[in-house]
């Protein structure tokens, strides 16, 4: 079966220490697709995250580019597979130099936190008690 992937096209300020962030987070480049204009952010095997200098990323689109740190243009959600991953993930982020723009949210079957990456765009990690799921 096909597996769609995501791309997701990030305009950052400083793309070394973008890539510097993202690998202290546990992700890898792929090399193949990055460059000084972009950097290729493998989550999984079906997410990727295209970092793009915002120079390089006015290329792609006629709107204003907005300013994540004052403005929300996306909130990424990413799953993660215990309440643990969650916190790990997010703790790991703020050792990087994100922040966290919200407390955790605890639902008892469902456990999220936040964190602003170097360019304030929001990343929600999120676990869910798979009992909890009904088909």
């Amino acid at each position: 079966m096909y597996q769609q992937m995501i791309f997701v096209n990030l305009p950052v300020n400083d793309l070394d220490a973008s890539k510097k962030f993202f690998t202290e987070l546990g992700y890898s480049i792929n090399a193949q697709f990055s460059d000084e204009n972009a950097s290729s952010i493998v989550i999984s095997d079906t997410i990727v995250a295209m970092l793009l200098s915002k120079p390089f990323y006015a290329t792609f689109t006629q709107k204003e580019i907005a300013d994540a740190t004052k403005t929300s243009e996306v909130l990424i959600a990413l799953s993660a597979e215990s309440r643990e991953k969650v916190d790990e993930l997010v703790e790991k982020a703020l050792a990087a130099g994100g922040t966290e723009p919200r407390e955790a949210q605890d639902q008892g079957f469902m456990y999220g936190r936040a964190f602003d990456d170097l360019d304030g765009h929001t990343w929600e990690v999120v676990w869910m008690d798979p009992a909890a799921v009904t088909g």
